[in-house]
């Protein structure tokens, strides 16, 4: 793409309701291989667990198969969530990939299904002033949502308790990020002073990123390492620019990295039309709602599906934040607004997540949003 901003495709592996994981799965392929011949720079798979809507489970697996279908697109995990993984899994995995896909791989990392958050620690104020909801561009920066109610569910918990050996608990955070990356630099001692070298592993070709939602402990990890960034204005869109700013504010050059570099999340529909886009993008509210409500993301609905559900108040209030803040409507239109993003994040990459019922209009979307960031 001859935008001077990038642009990546994180993809969730969605399931269409009325199709399988296996159609699922095999959507996700050809979309990175129409994205490789795009010209999207990378191709990342998240991680989630007992959602019957959702089949990336495991981000290696997939980008392992997707690694043989591609040739030159980066592809990485948006993210392995570290709270119920080992440094040494983690760093196997991943440079088993790099063994046989060397230098296309991104090793994307998350606290998510780790320990509970104990008490916030101040934050690094925010240098981006926010007016009336507004970020200097224009850019929606909705009111904080609690997650409170998602963390607490018995869903989370069995989730947690499934995903872990009986009495195992989690590594602190920012050790296991140390691990991982004396890992693959060959240099990880224990406390006893014993050597590890993993192989594969040890040296692998990888990026390391740190993804996170907010200015904490996840902006820390990857500010003080000198590592990568991604802000999920997606995800927590109220919290994009306390995550960017508070990253940049802890920032410590690396050998890897001289300066802070981010980049940032963004839900997006496009059509021809605006008409057909939102028509398009009409499940989204209904797929979100299950995710917030603790139930687990559904198969995505058709249009018509979408339509039929019964929409109380308080269904309303839990997904205004995502559902204002993602971008539906024209190449033009579409693309006005991530450049608002940019602009409002100083992001130097942005990171585009697409789900539609329909694949056809999915990969539509991609190239569509692709053509014309290419013009830009």
């Amino acid at each position: 793409m001859s935008s001077s901003t990038p642009l990546g495709v994180l993809d969730l592996v969605p399931v269409s309701s009325g199709a399988t994981a296996g159609e699922a799965l095999r959507n996700s392929i050809d979309l990175a291989q129409r994205a490789e011949r795009l010209g999207y720079h990378r191709y990342w798979f998240a991680e989630h667990h007992l959602n019957p809507g959702v089949a990336g489970t495991s981000p290696a697996v997939v980008l392992a198969l997707t690694a043989a279908a591609t040739s030159t697109i980066r592809l990485g995990s948006g993210a392995v969530q570290l709270g119920h993984r080992t440094a040494l899994s983690t760093v196997e995995e991943f440079g088993l990939i790099d063994a046989l896909h060397p230098g296309r791989v991104d090793l994307g990392l998350g606290r998510s299904g780790g320990r509970p958050p104990g008490e916030r620690a101040a934050l690094p104020p925010t240098a981006t002033p926010v007016v009336d909801g507004r970020a200097p561009g224009g850019l929606l920066i909705p009111p904080r949502f609690s997650f409170e109610r998602l963390l607490g569910s018995p869903r989370i918990a069995l989730q947690r308790r499934l995903l872990q050996l009986p009495g195992a608990e989690s590594q602190d955070y920012a050790e296991q990020v140390d691990d991982i990356l004396a890992l693959l630099a060959g240099t990880y001692r224990s406390a006893e002073g014993t050597e590890a070298h993993p192989v594969p592993g040890e040296g692998a070709d990888v990026e390391v990123w740190i993804l996170g939602s907010s200015g904490g402990t996840s902006a820390e990890v990857a500010g003080r390492r000198g590592l990568r960034f991604t802000a999920n204005y997606h995800v927590s869109p109220a919290t994009v620019l306390e995550a960017v700013d508070g990253y940049r504010a802890y920032f410590e050059p690396s050998d890897d990295l001289a300066e802070p570099y981010v980049s940032v999340s963004a839900d997006v529909v496009v059509a021809e039309d605006e008409a057909t886009a939102h028509d398009i993008a009409t499940g989204y509210g209904l797929w979100v709602r299950g995710i917030r409500t603790a139930e687990g993301a559904i198969a995505f609905p058709t249009p018509e599906e979408a339509r039929a559900h019964a929409w109380s108040d308080e269904d309303r209030d839990l997904v205004r934040d995502r559902v204002d803040t993602r971008f539906v409507g024209s190449p033009s239109r579409v693309a006005d607004q991530l450049e608002q993003l940019q602009e409002a994040t100083g992001a130097d990459e942005l990171l585009i997540t697409t789900i539609t019922h329909d694949h056809t209009a999915r990969v539509r979307s991609y190239e569509l949003l692709a053509r014309e960031w290419q013009r830009r």
